[in-house]
């Protein structure tokens, strides 16, 4: 199951390794792809959207729900 999210505030592949890295640590067994143009984040695998909500706040970005 893939589900997609907005996130804002994505510039570079730094910002892209940092959402990554915090959406895996909370949801290891998941794969997070990133388009920065569309300012998305992909999730394949089991994580619960207030996890993935709380990782992207963590790592300092705004998460701006399903897309």
């Amino acid at each position: 199951m893939s589900t997609t999210y907005k996130v804002l505030g994505m510039t570079c592949g730094g910002c892209a390794k940092s959402v990554t890295n915090a959406i895996q640590n909370v949801a290891p067994d998941v794969t997070v792809e990133v388009d920065l143009d569309a300012k998305t984040v992909t999730v394949t695998g089991a994580a619960p959207e207030n996890a993935i909500k709380q990782a992207v706040a963590d790592a300092g970005f705004e998460y701006a729900g399903a897309a």
